[in-house]
């Protein structure tokens, strides 16, 4: 069975995302900072489904060290998923150029960063397939967080052109809108429960996604008419929406 490669394995939805895969037979790699933490879920995998799991230590933000990291794996995986992500405060980023940083390194610069050296791996091995959870944020910037949205906005033309270039290496790239999803880091904010998903139905969308070599999801069906529909309202509008 194909093995997976989890960077940012410590949120909700990478924990789903492992005992999808893991439950199907893949061995797992575990990346994530004080990566120590995610040893119960390690120990549950490997007990539970008879996978190899393994945990790594890895930094979005330490561009430096990423070639380093990828060249140390014990193995390459066959699937990489870019799951970690920053929606950090908006209203403080606005003011505090360390919070924005944070927020456009993680959810953008870090992604590209580590992808790159993944790209160019399954290239050369001409086997491979990408995952990046982005969000439907990136598609019209909101004044509520349209810092965060902007990063996700690069990052899901970024994976765009990879598609378009991994195409022609017989290799899929995969962008997930998945909307609301009911996370620790969405923790305490008001999410419409029609509109939310759980991390369980991220990690079976992606699954199946996967299989199918599609190029673009979104979790919830409806987030794409709903897209659609913002897209369309006029600037002139738009602006004066509490949005």
């Amino acid at each position: 069975m194909p093995s997976v490669l989890l960077l940012g394995a410590s949120s909700d939805i990478a924990t789903a995302l492992a005992r999808k895969y893991a439950a199907a037979g893949h061995d797992i790699q575990l990346a994530a900072r004080n990566a120590h933490r995610l040893e119960p879920l390690r120990a549950d995998l490997a007990i539970r489904y008879g996978v190899t799991t393994t945990l790594l230590e890895f930094d979005a933000r330490d561009f430096d060290r990423h070639a380093a990291f990828w060249t140390a794996l014990p193995y390459k995986p066959d699937i990489t998923i870019c799951v970690f992500g920053y929606l950090g405060d908006q209203t403080l980023a606005e003011s505090d150029w360390t919070e924005c940083r944070n927020i456009l390194e993680v959810n953008y610069i870090g992604a590209v960063s580590i992808l790159n050296i993944v790209a160019r791996e399954y290239v050369a091995r001409e086997k491979g397939a990408i995952v990046g959870i982005s969000s439907v944020a990136g598609e019209r910037g909101r004044k509520s967080n349209y810092l965060y949205g902007s990063a996700k906005a690069g990052f899901t033309a970024y994976l765009s052109g990879l598609r378009n270039r991994l195409f022609h290496h017989g290799l899929p790239v995969l962008t997930v809108n998945p909307g609301f999803v009911d996370t620790r880091m969405t923790e305490g904010l008001p999410l419409p429960p029609l509109l939310t998903a759980t991390p369980e139905q991220v990690a079976d969308a992606v699954f199946k996604a996967v299989a199918k070599k599609k190029n673009t999801i979104y979790v919830k069906w409806f987030w794409r008419w709903i897209m659609l529909i913002i897209k369309t309202i006029p600037e002139s509008l738009f602006k004066k929406m509490q949005l």
